[in-house]
């Protein structure tokens, strides 16, 4: 792929070129590697490279591609189906807020240190802002998701807008369960993060690849998802 010069102003000061470092970072957020894993496979292929560099690659790169892939990402339906999952960060376990419409498209993510209605409001205030306020929600039992809901909702009875229909119907938010499972899947050999901040980092890299596996990128016809991940520079 050509990298404009814009482009490249993104990787100046670091000695690989940008090929070499999208790549390591795309296989942190694709396969189930640990960051010695990715030096060892590095090393293989003739780069040597350290795990503490891998690090800072994806502290300095994913941010800018999640701000990017947002500005392209599909638009998604307004029937949602929200659940949290569990990520162990520092030997303690956080909780992942997470969205996908009725077609299984990543609606958004939030991770939070604790699973209460305040967490649960700011998601929904995440996801609304960035994709538009849904017409129904469907959750589990928990009472702080319907909390927040209800707070929101309250919220726009103020404002005279359409209030957001509240399903609980276990059958239906099967879909946002099962996919739960890839962010699980790489994150599991991690064993935990070590922080929290690196944790919502990884996370979003994580993130940005399974909706382009989900095909949730605009204008890619591009089978080979590493080059889709790649043209996010040029979004």
């Amino acid at each position: 792929m050509f990298f404009n010069s814009r482009i490249l102003d993104h990787f100046k000061g670091f000695v690989f070129p940008p090929e070499v470092i999208l790549c390591t970072v795309y296989m942190k957020c694709r396969f189930s590697l640990s960051y010695r894993d990715i030096e060892e496979l590095s090393l293989i292929r003739g780069i040597s490279l350290d795990h503490a560099t891998i690090q800072r690659w994806m502290v300095r790169f994913i941010p800018l591609l999640n701000k990017k892939f947002h500005h392209r990402k599909k638009q998604v339906y307004g029937s949602w189906r929200m659940d949290e999952t569990y990520i162990k960060v520092k030997g303690q376990w956080k909780f992942l807020y997470r969205a996908v419409d009725k077609y299984g498209d990543t609606i958004d993510f939030l991770l939070r240190a604790k699973r209460d209605k305040v967490a649960a409001k700011a998601f929904f205030r995440k996801a609304i802002k960035q994709n538009g306020k849904p017409d129904k929600v469907n959750i589990d039992k928990s009472g702080a998701n319907t909390a927040a809901l209800d707070d929101l909702n309250f919220e726009y009875k103020e404002g005279k807008e359409a209030e957001i229909t509240i399903r609980q119907n276990k059958y239906l938010n099967n879909r946002i369960e099962g996919d739960h499972r890839f962010v699980k899947r790489i994150t599991r050999p991690m064993l935990g993060f070590k922080s929290f901040a690196s944790a919502k980092i990884t996370i979003a890299g994580i993130e940005i690849v399974h909706m382009i596996r989900k095909n949730q990128f605009t204008n890619s016809t591009n089978n080979n998802h590493f080059e889709t991940f790649k043209s996010l520079m040029a979004a």
